[in-house]
């Protein structure tokens, strides 16, 4: 048994979960684990580097204004291990996938429950999600994963500081709403609770990365979800939902914020699947490479996205904007299990084709 193992046996017995059948679940893109317990409860197994503080800040957040998050039952931060509410499997994505008709009803819900969190004022400490995190962010996938991968050597000094230069004339315009911003509000992260009224109605959880920004990016990660198609219609009417319920905004310059928040989260989420891929050993987020460039060559049509269109145009062909095409060597040297992959080239819309 290794030591985590026998940590996390530890932390059980002494909250009275020793005997308790267990299922874990799968894991996603980060190194946190959960395992599912008889009884109503989740294991959080959150190792070095990760920090379960964040989390816990956030959700005692959430719980005061409303909203549902799972409750905390038992946390031990220091060594990374909490025992929270299970709220069960019927994640919006979950539905989504086995009832595309419930679509309308679940963006409907989600959208409602966002336009509260963002309301509520944020609660202290929150780091800021800027146009300068936003620059740093972007070069950590495009510049140190994508480009080298792309075009086979690293971006030249010019280049790195070019896209630095897009991205904040595009992002910079947008700052200073100080929200709360959830960062990865999508379906996979919210859970259908039909016996909760209202906003409380959707349970958000894999909050922890929460920042102070712009509301319009946790509206784009809703609809214009890296890891799935959303309908025009579904997209069109939450986006109406949402302004509806915060009519204190101002319709055109939050959908140019929309924009260019969308053109930096696609550029970025784009590259992103690729160091899966080659640094982490995880090539099957690829697929959802082909739609974060269509949705990044929608969002450059807009006025508000200018400066990063000029980057790109000059600086990345259109036939280069897709997954890379020779990582398949570099990902069996890392991952000798993984196939031998091609993916096309995805032609982003010109401004004019908008």
């Amino acid at each position: 048994m290794t030591d985590r193992r026998q940590l996390a046996e530890a932390f059980l017995a002494a909250h009275g979960f020793a005997g308790a059948a267990r299922r874990p679940l799968p894991q996603d893109a980060s190194r946190r684990a959960y395992t599912r317990l008889a009884g109503g409860a989740l294991l959080m197994d959150a190792p070095a580097p990760e920090d379960v503080r964040p989390f816990l800040h956030v959700a005692r957040h959430l719980a005061r204004i409303g909203l549902s998050a799972p409750k905390i039952l038992a946390a031990d931060a220091e060594a990374g291990f909490l025992l929270i509410e299970d709220f069960g499997e019927a994640t919006h994505a979950m539905l989504l996938d086995t009832a595309p008709e419930a679509a309308q009803r679940l963006y409907g819900r989600a959208v409602e429950t966002l336009a509260a969190l963002h309301a509520a004022p944020p609660p202290p400490g929150l780091p800021a999600w800027d146009s300068a995190a936003m620059v740093v962010a972007t070069a950590a996938t495009f510049r140190d994963w994508w480009w080298p991968a792309a075009f086979g050597a690293p971006a030249s000094a010019a280049a790195a500081a070019g896209l630095a230069r897009a991205l904040t004339a595009m992002l910079a315009p947008f700052e200073g709403a100080g929200c709360f911003v959830h960062r990865d509000y999508f379906p996979a992260n919210l859970l259908d609770l039909p016996d909760r009224a209202g906003p409380a109605g959707t349970g958000v959880i894999d909050f922890q990365d929460a920042a102070i920004g712009h509301p319009a990016y946790d509206l784009v990660s809703l609809v214009e979800d890296a890891r799935r198609d959303v309908a025009p219609a579904v997209r069109a009417a939450a986006i109406a939902r949402y302004l509806a319920l915060r009519p204190e905004l101002d319709p055109a310059g939050f959908t140019a914020a929309m924009a260019a928040l969308a053109a930096q989260r696609h550029l970025r989420v784009a590259a992103l699947w690729v160091r899966l891929a080659l640094r982490d050993g995880k090539p099957g987020y690829l697929v959802h490479g082909p739609r974060c460039w269509a949705m990044l060559g929608r969002a450059l049509a807009h006025p508000a996205c200018a400066p990063l269109a000029a980057f790109l145009d000059d600086a990345v062909p259109h036939h280069l904007r897709c997954n890379p095409r020779d990582m398949a060597p570099r990902m069996r040297d890392t991952a000798p299990s993984v196939p031998h992959l091609k993916f096309a080239a995805v032609r982003l819309p010109s401004a004019s084709g908008h």
